[in-house]
């Protein structure tokens, strides 16, 4: 059973930056293709990232491109997104996701098949 889990999430002051963490076990990070993504309250479950198997072609969503930058080690089975010069729109929890195809960014919800439980960000002004 796959298991994801994130971390690195907490409170801190707009323009700085944060690093978040997704530790994937029962399975093999090199066999998915990567997401984030975010939710803040009242809406819905929002694309903020994506990176294929290699970690060679990754995509951002408008919000965060030029400030997001996601990573990936296989040989540690763990993923990053450092979020530089944050915002307080930035706030939101969270959310990792793995999908088996490998080589899409997927940019919906149902492109994914497993889930990290998510970690809150929280950006005060």
């Amino acid at each position: 059973q796959v298991q994801l889990v994130e971390s690195g999430g907490g409170l801190v002051q707009a323009g700085n930056s944060l690093t978040l963490s997704c530790a994937v076990s029962g399975g093999t990070l090199s066999s998915y293709a990567m997401g984030w993504f975010r939710q803040a309250p009242g809406k819905e479950r929002a694309f903020v990232g994506g990176v294929t198997w290699s970690g060679v072609f990754k995509e951002y969503s408008d919000p965060v491109k030029d400030r997001f930058v996601i990573s990936r080690d296989n040989a540690k089975n763990v993923m990053y997104m450092v979020m530089n010069r944050l915002k307080p729109e930035d706030t939101a929890v969270y959310y990792c996701a793995a999908d088996p195809s490998r080589i899409r960014i997927g940019k919906r919800i149902d492109d994914y098949n497993y889930w990290g439980q998510g970690t809150q960000v929280t950006v005060s002004s």
